[in-house]
């Protein structure tokens, strides 16, 4: 046990016992005017970009960022970037073969990864080809969706009460509005919340091969504006998005229901294949995943599972996904059981993905380049490429569990990464 350290908290703020009356004036507004700007066009024209540059006044940085493809190629980012300076290289490996038995995702595909993160690759891949070996993992969609939540304020409950008794007349003309908007968009659904004198509307949507995040923003936004204008009861106040829709964060909603696109896969593998890829046993696999989720509950994770969100960061910055998004796509459930005949039983469900196929950067040329290596481009891939997301989860979880167990974790980070 640790001697008791009566200093402990001392010693954790010490850095603030060296304030003195000068350090403190350094916390003091600034406001001498800006020595440099960059100029206010924030579009990618040659000349701003040039000007851009001028104003950092690093050459050293240029020659890495602004390199002669990027130059010639930069109009291709204009959709997608705001202050172009230029681009940045990752380093691309690919895990698999994965072979995937969905019901859209019918492939053994090889999955890129961008990543700086030694050993990451190498999991995934170990992974993947243990699945395909096993015969390839099972994957289902099984929902879809992406919504925005408009808030409203009323003075009062009644009035609250007399707002919804309205908006639930106007579905009709909200599906009008929202679907006059893209012809790629669907309004799946419309719920309610009320909170006091507070109304929240989710507006549900189905985005076709589209992640769809702008495409709702856009539709909402229309909806919003229709409703201050003809709504008999006005609201004190209003937003587009009220924070109910999980946007962009881990929340047990979204856990318990839909925000993308959920899928489930799972795989069985024999004891033989455990013992032959993992050097380990079924088992033991089952024990440390009782244990982790445990673990997982006691640390408030919202669902349990080990590290969905390396393989997913990593995809989604290999093929145009909006990388943020990871933050509620990595939410789900492993799960690890032994089987009867004392093979492995290995299961993940994801009801996060946010993904697609078209829109965003999905078009770049690296990003559309990853998308087609994959066999998953364009128009009619998306629901696809989710099961794929759900199958190289898969993959991961089965590695890094195997790795724990066997007693290897460590020691493959430390070949690997050092």
């Amino acid at each position: 046990m640790p001697k008791n350290n009566p200093n402990k908290y001392a010693e954790v703020y010490s850095v603030m016992s060296d304030i003195n009356d000068e350090s403190l004036q350094k916390l003091s507004p600034n406001e001498q005017p800006l020595a440099k700007r960059q100029p206010l066009n924030m579009y990618i024209k040659a000349s701003t970009v040039e000007k851009r540059w001028q104003a950092i006044d690093c050459e050293q940085a240029k020659q890495q960022l602004l390199d002669q493809t990027t130059e010639r190629c930069m109009s291709m980012y204009q959709k997608n970037i705001e202050n172009f300076i230029g681009t940045v290289k990752l380093p691309v490996g690919i895990a698999g073969p994965l072979r995937v038995n969905g019901l859209f995702a019918q492939d053994d595909y090889f999955v890129p990864l961008a990543t700086t993160e030694a050993a990451l690759v190498a999991s995934y891949n170990r992974g993947a080809l243990l699945i395909s070996e096993a015969g390839g993992c099972s994957a289902m969609l099984l929902n879809e969706g992406v919504c925005r939540t408009p808030g409203f304020a009323f003075e009062t409950l009644v009035q609250a009460g007399q707002f919804v008794a309205w908006a639930t007349t106007q579905i009709d003309t909200f599906t009008e509005i929202t679907e006059s908007t893209s012809n790629h968009l669907t309004l799946k659904d419309l719920k309610i919340n009320i909170e006091g004198n507070h109304v929240y509307l989710i507006f549900d949507y189905l985005t076709g091969d589209a992640s769809g995040q702008n495409m709702v923003t856009i539709a909402t936004n229309a909806v919003l504006e229709y409703i201050t204008e003809h709504s008999p009861t006005k609201a004190k106040y209003s937003f587009l998005d009220a924070n109910l829709s999980g946007d962009k964060k881990a929340t047990m909603q979204s856990l318990n229901g839909v925000r993308g696109k959920k899928v489930t896969a799972e795989v069985h593998i024999s004891a033989e294949l455990v013992k032959k890829r993992l050097h380990t046993t079924p088992e033991r696999m089952a024990d440390f995943w009782r244990m982790s989720s445990v673990g997982g509950v006691l640390s408030g994770s919202v669902g349990v599972q080990g590290h969905y969100a390396n393989g997913l960061a990593a995809l989604y910055i290999a093929c145009g996904q909006d990388a943020a998004c990871v933050a509620e796509s990595a939410v789900g459930v492993t799960r690890m059981e032994l089987n009867d005949d004392g093979s492995l039983y290995a299961s993940v469900t994801l009801p996060n993905l946010m993904v697609g196929t078209v829109g965003g950067g999905t078009g770049l040329p690296s990003q559309q380049a990853n998308l087609q290596l994959l066999g998953l481009a364009g128009n009619g891939n998306a629901r696809a490429l989710a099961e794929v997301c759900a199958g190289l989860c898969l993959a991961g979880e089965l590695s890094m569990i195997g790795a724990f167990c066997a007693g290897h974790f460590a020691k493959a980070h430390r070949k690997l990464a050092r």
